[in-house]
């Protein structure tokens, strides 16, 4: 049987109970985790992305992926306050459905963490040459940018030589050398073991939400109705569209579930702490999108047969360099840092750099995090035996798991190097989706197989919710464009193959030794030996 093998769920609450974690956070506090950590990634970076599958209509897009975020997040609680332990939606699916499952999630979340992490990194690299620009020195952009390898690639596929194909092997780069430069520097941080303090955290938060605060008070009160008509030019499917990709700016409110064994009144305080936060950010995304949209509008770009071009194509980049040459005020889905972009063209420049530095400063603690959970994911995997022990070799001097994060940095880098952000943030949701399809399922599954469990947590009206969260995450899935949905399916027949091959017969689980040990998670499981130190 392929689904025999469910790690047991008593050894991991009894690794909970061991922890002896002190309930000291409440509702206030939780809020303050998950506006920390959703804020600052999506809507700096991917403005400009919804607006070109949605126009005005991506107001509705972060409406519907924050309330996907919201029931999903719901389900993901009550396997946190149940489940308090390392792994995330991995460590979930391994206890509940099984083994082949917890693999293919934690396959999953590497689209999630380290294509993630590439995509903030191709972000804060806009922002960066955007701050270069606006001190007076002009980033090469066959440095910055890889549309001009993308438009060959396309061409040497049998694209049609459009145009704007055209264009975009003439102006475009052929590498993120920024990028690349940032995802270098955040894998060499996390290998020496650097890591921030709360202390440096809230300023970064506060930084983010100061610089919102000011795009939004200077945009308001120069918004413009006509800029909202047509407001669905691309109708309910370019809502859905951009629905899809603006996920990926809600993603870190799982910061707020995995706390759920610190928390006081987790029953009370976690869904407070959830639902506060995501309405939060999506008061700040909607005033922001608002913002943009009304100061100097927000209508895709189309080819020269009225089609709308696909965000982050080539095709795209050749249409935008074209009419940024004719001298036409360059629109915002054309732009790589949107909301500086925005008030640049409104006529507050400096409050534009602000906002840019603002960016530069805050993103790149988002590549950190993001790398940071996928080592996580590689460790916990590593110690059931489904990887090799070396993913979890300890440094002797810097004691970090400098050979997994070695790896998974040189993957960020790769993917930054050459993929523009809207696509890798595409890639990303896809196993996003996947984890948190998995962990709704999970909820339904468990309150059937264990319904007398105690659960610090229960989602209400489960039968209700954990259903919506899994037709939002199917919903949204299917309207990633098609080359994203194809990336999982893919993805995942490497990661079975793998599996088959390697994994399942190297399992601890399969041989006996499926006991948890939280305290030194940082280690798999070697009976007679001693961590490997290197």
């Amino acid at each position: 049987m392929i689904f025999d093998r469910v790690k047991s769920l008593d050894a991991i609450l009894a690794t909970a109970e061991k922890k002896g974690l002190h309930r000291s956070l409440g509702a206030f506090q939780l809020t303050m985790l998950g506006i920390g950590a959703v804020i600052g990634t999506g809507i700096f970076v991917l403005t400009s992305e919804a607006a070109q599958k949605a126009g005005p209509g991506m107001l509705l897009s972060f409406i519907v992926a924050g309330f996907v975020c919201g029931v999903a997040a719901l389900c993901y609680s009550e396997l946190a306050s149940m489940v308090p332990v390392s792994g995330s939606a991995y460590t979930y699916t391994y206890a509940v459905t099984g083994e082949l499952l917890a693999w293919m999630v934690g396959w999953a979340l590497i689209l999630e963490y380290a294509v993630g992490a590439s995509a903030v990194a191709v972000g804060w690299s806009n922002h960066a040459v955007g701050l270069l620009r606006g001190l007076g020195w002009n980033f090469p952009a066959v440095l910055s940018n890889g549309d001009a390898l993308m438009a060959k690639v396309s061409l040497a596929f049998g694209a049609e030589a459009t145009p704007d194909l055209i264009t975009a092997t003439q102006v475009g780069g052929y590498f993120n050398l920024p990028a690349v430069i940032i995802s270098i520097l955040v894998t060499g941080l996390l290998i020496l073991g650097t890591t921030e303090s709360a202390r440096v955290n809230a300023v970064l938060v506060a930084i983010k939400i100061a610089a919102l605060t000011a795009f939004i008070a200077l945009t308001i009160p120069v918004l413009k109705s006509e800029n909202f008509t047509p407001f669905l030019p691309t109708g309910g499917t370019g809502v859905l569209g951009a629905a899809a990709s603006i996920f990926f700016a809600y993603v870190g409110f799982d910061a707020v579930s995995t706390a759920a064994e610190e928390t006081k009144n987790p029953q009370r305080n976690v869904p407070i702490g959830l639902i506060a936060s995501l309405g939060v950010c999506t008061l700040f995304y909607l005033l922001v999108a608002s913002g943009a949209i009304g100061a100097i509008g927000a209508q895709p770009v189309m080819d020269a047969s009225g089609a709308v071009l696909a965000p982050g194509s080539a095709e795209m980049a050749g249409r935008c360099a074209a009419i940024t040459a004719s001298g036409i005020l360059e629109p915002l889905v054309c732009s790589k840092e949107a909301l500086v972009h925005v008030l640049d063209s409104i006529g507050w420049p400096v409050m534009g750099r602000l906002v840019g530095l603002a960016a530069v400063l805050a993103l790149p603690s988002v590549v950190l995090m993001m790398m940071f959970g996928q080592t996580r994911v590689f460790f916990v995997m590593a110690r059931d035996g489904l990887l090799p022990a070396k993913l979890a070799s300890v440094h002797r001097k810097f004691k970090t798991p400098h050979v997994v994060t070695a790896v998974t940095g040189v993957v960020v880098t790769i993917a930054a190097a050459v993929l523009p952000v809207g696509r890798l943030a595409d890639y990303s949701n896809s196993g996003t989706l996947f984890a948190f399809l998995m962990v709704a399922i999970a909820v339904l599954v468990l309150r059937r197989k264990d319904p007398t469990r105690k659960r610090p947590f229960r989602v209400p009206a489960v039968g209700i919710i954990a259903p919506l969260a899994i037709i939002g995450c199917v919903g949204l899935y299917v309207s990633l464009p098609l080359l994203a949905i194809l990336v999982l399916p893919v993805w995942g027949g490497i990661g079975l193959i793998v599996y088959f091959m390697y994994s399942r017969k190297r399992s601890h689980v399969g041989l006996g030794l499926d006991d948890v040990h939280e305290d030194d998670s940082d280690i798999p499981p070697m009976p007679g030996a001693a961590p490997p130190v290197y």
